[in-house]
């Protein structure tokens, strides 16, 4: 018996969000690797080009296609577009996200309406987009990205912690809806990941960030990990890959942590 086999994502079409850059770029390459075929989806027309380029370069098959995702027709059309090119859709990774940073008295409406319609309406749009497909086809799965900081409460991060643990619990309840149609619905949490997000409370006004402060601030991660290690976005699309496929096939409702032990001992 070829155990490695539930892992094969031959045959089976995914659509991915944020596919420009960070985890989403990582997923959509590590999905490609294992057989699947790609819509790329992100803001970053360009960005998600260029992950297409990487994946058709190197043998895959994979479709870019320009997504707002605070935008629910857009969603739609990017799940549209999985169809129409490749004639299903097996898998959906809600992957697009931002970072935000202040305290609760200083966050601006206009903050905490573009996060809340990035990190959570976003993904929402994704998932209902997702299972309008997978209901009537009897399978599918729904991969939501939440975040350690769902976990660790940490001053400055309340606007992102709150559309994160928004994301945890819609993916519970969407997995009590739509599990008696056969789809999965579940949620990686990251824990701090080496990715463009990093170091975003550094940044000056123009965008730079000090070295010395970036060494000292991925110290701290590091201290804050039971291993010693920072997680890298392939770290992430390793389990997105896990959820996608036949080894997860009795999972659903769970939140999954690759976050080198951050939130355990934070």
């Amino acid at each position: 018996m070829d155990k490695l086999g539930v892992f094969d994502l031959s045959g089976r079409v995914a659509c991915i969000t944020g596919a420009a850059s960070g985890i989403g770029e990582a997923a959509a390459e590590t999905l490609a690797a294992a057989g699947a075929s790609v819509v790329l989806g992100d803001i970053d027309d360009e960005g998600a080009a260029r992950t297409r380029d990487r994946i058709v370069d190197a043998g895959g098959r994979a479709v870019a296609h320009p997504v707002d995702t605070t935008h629910a027709a857009q969603v739609s059309d990017l799940v549209a577009a999985a169809l129409d090119e490749f004639g299903r859709l097996d898998v959906m990774a809600n992957v697009a996200g931002v970072g935000s940073y202040g305290e609760v008295v200083d966050v601006t409406e206009a903050e905490l309406d573009r996060v809340l319609a990035i990190n959570f309406k976003g993904v929402f749009f994704g998932c209902q987009a997702a299972v309008r497909v997978m209901a009537p086809q009897g399978s599918g799965s729904i991969i939501n990205v939440s975040a350690t900081a769902i976990n660790t409460p940490v001053g400055g991060l309340s606007v992102y912690a709150a559309t994160k643990a928004a994301v945890a619990m819609l993916t519970q309840s969407l997995a009590v809806e739509a599990g008696p149609s056969g789809v999965r619905v579940n949620t990686i949490a990251p824990g701090f990941t080496l990715t463009n997000f990093v170091g975003g409370h550094l940044r000056d006004s123009e965008g730079r960030i000090d070295a010395a402060e970036m060494d000292s601030y991925l110290k701290l991660m590091r201290d804050r990990s039971p291993l010693g290690e920072l997680c890298e976005a392939s770290d992430q699309a390793n389990l997105i890959w896990f959820l996608a496929s036949d080894a997860s096939r009795y999972v659903t409702g769970q939140i999954l942590r690759a976050n080198a032990g951050q939130s355990i001992t934070w």
